[in-house]
């Protein structure tokens, strides 16, 4: 019954999704307007039939109905309930269940947002983008990725999901959140398609897609930041950051949308940047679909690919399509985008925002080169090639130092042109606490040129993110905390605590291996750990060999070794105490062969990785508040409004965009909706 119910749904929602491309499509090149308020019915059978999918997947999970496939291979009935539940997402066909779930609720919310001026061709192109996309996952739903498969003979059990996704809570939140990131970019992506189509592709358009990009940008850096976590709080390697595939494949979307965010005001404020922003927008989606290629495709040897499939070619056709698409829309409409602002001065905002535009896509450049190079060279040459962290780090690292700087010195640059005493006000404070960073840091011991530039610049551009919220809030009391240009300088400050905390953690980690008899003491670092000896736990979902040890004479912490009932070797899972100034890091590599005897255990002490997780709460809040109107606010472009096309001309601000100059200060802020 569940598989016949998921089947259905599958099957409703294809079949709707096609439905809403023939209708839209038809109303469309048709020009019969009043046509296009119909797709909301196939928009809500989309929905129900996603939703129908889902349910009857969780439900065959949680009744352990082993007569479907899936939860034959991923399911157990010793699996505990949060485990079994996010079993959806833990191999290939659920999470595409799941990407079609998310969709199917964007869609939903888009329609709802614009149920009146469902008569607009730029929203009637912009859903029947969005009902491609949503036909192509189904359509992959009812062909190699089916989750619905059944069993003639039906097995007593299964072996439940890997163990590595039933070993931390954080399964249950970072493949959603990365999804709601991935899934959101569609939004975005649709209308900028469907002004290409319409040849609308002045800046109302991105007015009305700003929040959908926040929340899409927002979601996915909290996905990333929750993986890392879980990274760190599982693989027992210390890290949370290895430039693995698949972390590079979640990572280059983020970057790219990442400099859409920051280039999309220098085209509201001043018309510029048109054609590098709609390119931008495509390669995001596009990169969206790339990482789901890399991840669910089976062409990664990671250890966060857990799937080996057929869908490989499909998807990839999938990513030519759409990049085959963008291209060819762009090129068409060439002449329409031609921008009538220049940028008058490279030491102005819109000069910053060029040259921060250029550096993400240097970096997202050497991710993808590193990432994929690999595969070309195996496809071609049928060589197995390997692209370490030394490559990333040593590309990256200049990248990421010159972002910081640019973070700090943007935010103070005026539009246009600055002058040296503008920017000698501006920057003197922030300069002054950057300094003061760079000396304590040196003070209390750290070296090392590239950390100790980060430190520095770290201070700089978290001192002038803090200054401009100072100046916000003094100014308008909470409400200065609202807005985008505030809410980014709050993401600005998450940014800022993980550069320095990564600089700091992988810079001054101290790390032995030890073996310890009971009651014997090591010191690493500044810390001890005494050994108490070992216990075993076992629960109907697997056994765990613990090692209880002591940290400094206080908490006792238990990293272990765990085995599943159908695992072939044992899982290590290891146990963290977190401060404000360091992590002490505790991994059971060996348990004693006898009772009574000497475990060998791994212990690493790193700087300021709590900071990392901070950073990304705080990237979360700013996010939401950069999404919300601030304090004041002009009435927008309506959607539907016609796009005039001109040569030169006068660049007045964003008709959404409110700038003010307060009195007595030389910051000029401006608050956005």
């Amino acid at each position: 019954m569940n598989a016949a119910l998921g089947r259905g749904g599958v099957i409703l929602a294809f079949i709707s999704a096609l439905g809403g491309v023939g209708l839209l499509g038809y109303a469309l090149l048709t020009k019969q307007r009043a046509l296009l308020t119909q797709v909301t019915r196939f928009v809500g059978f989309v929905a129900a039939g996603a939703v129908l999918a889902f349910a009857a997947m969780e439900r065959g999970l949680i009744t352990r109905d082993f007569s479907m496939q899936y939860v034959a291979e991923h399911g157990s009935t010793r699996t505990p309930a949060l485990y079994n539940f996010t079993t959806l997402w833990s191999a290939l066909e659920g999470s595409i269940l799941l990407w079609g779930l998310i969709l199917a609720g964007y869609l939903v919310a888009v329609t709802a947002k614009f149920r009146r001026r469902l008569t607009d061709p730029l929203v009637g192109w912009a859903l029947l983008v969005m009902l491609v996309v949503a036909a192509f996952f189904f359509g992959l739903m009812l062909g190699p990725a089916n989750p619905f498969r059944t069993l003639s003979t039906v097995p007593l059990d299964g072996p439940g999901p890997n163990p590595l996704l039933q070993n931390h809570i954080l399964v249950a939140f970072h493949p959603p959140m990365l999804y709601l990131g991935f899934v959101g970019f569609t939004v975005p992506f649709a209308f900028a398609i469907a002004a290409l189509a319409t040849g609308r592709v002045g800046e109302g358009w991105l007015v009305e897609t700003r929040r959908w990009t926040l929340f899409a940008w927002g979601f996915l850096s909290v996905g990333i930041v929750l993986g890392a976590w879980w990274s760190y709080e599982v693989l027992g390697w210390g890290g949370y950051w290895m430039w693995d595939p698949v972390e590079n494949a979640s990572f280059l979307p983020w970057l790219t949308g990442t400099a859409y965010i920051h280039s999309v005001m220098v085209q509201e404020r001043r018309g510029m940047l048109r054609v590098w922003n709609l390119s931008l927008l495509c390669a995001t989606f596009s990169l969206t679909i790339l990482g789901t290629f890399l991840t669910r495709s089976g062409v990664l040897d990671s250890v966060h690919a857990f799937s080996d499939s057929t869908i490989g070619p499909l998807l990839l056709g999938f990513f030519g399509l759409v990049v085959l698409v963008s291209v060819g829309l762009i090129g068409w409409r060439g002449d329409r985008l031609r921008a009538p602002g220049r940028i008058d001065s490279p030491l102005s905002r819109e000069g910053a925002f060029l040259a921060n535009n250029l550096l993400f896509a240097a970096f997202a450049f050497v991710v993808l080169l590193g990432t994929v190079f690999p595969l070309i060279v195996e496809a071609i040459r049928g060589d197995q090639l390997s692209v370490g962290e030394p490559y990333f780090n040593r590309m990256t690292m200049p990248i990421g130092l010159a972002l910081l700087f640019l973070m700090a010195v943007a935010p103070a640059l005026p539009w246009r042109k600055a002058s040296t005493e503008t920017l000698s006000k501006r920057l003197i404070w922030p300069a002054s606490i950057g300094t003061a960073v760079l000396v304590f840091a040196v003070a209390v011991g750290a070296s090392g040129l590239p950390t100790l530039v980060a430190f520095g610049l770290g201070g700089f551009a978290g001192a002038a993110a803090l200054r401009q919220v100072v100046l916000a809030t003094r100014r308008q009391g909470w409400r200065g905390l609202v807005g985008r240009t505030n809410g980014g300088m709050i993401v600005h400050l998450g940014i800022v605590l993980i550069a320095v905390a990564f600089a700091a953690s992988s810079s001054y980690a101290h790390q032995r291996e030890l073996v310890l008899a009971p009651g014997e003491t090591a010191r690493v670092g500044t810390h001890s750990v005494t050994y108490l000896g070992m216990r075993t736990i076992v629960d109907s979902a697997k056994t765990a060999r613990e090692a209880r040890i002591r940290i400094d004479g206080g908490q006792v912490y238990a990293p272990s070794l765990q085995r599943f009932p159908e695992g072939t070797s044992e899982v290590g899972r290891p146990s963290v105490q977190s401060g404000l100034v360091d992590d002490v890091y505790l991994a059971l590599v060996e348990a004693p062969a006898n009772p009574g005897g000497q475990a060998r255990v791994r212990v690493i002490v790193q700087p300021l990785v709590l900071w990392l997780w901070v950073g990304g709460g705080l990237i979360a809040v700013g996010s939401m508040l950069a999404a919300f109107p601030g304090r004041r606010r002009r009435g927008t472009e309506p959607v539907s409004a016609p796009v005039t096309v001109a040569g030169p001309a006068p660049t007045p601000a964003a008709p959404d965009e409110v700038v003010r100059e307060p009195v007595g200060s030389s910051l000029r802020t401006a608050t956005d909706p």
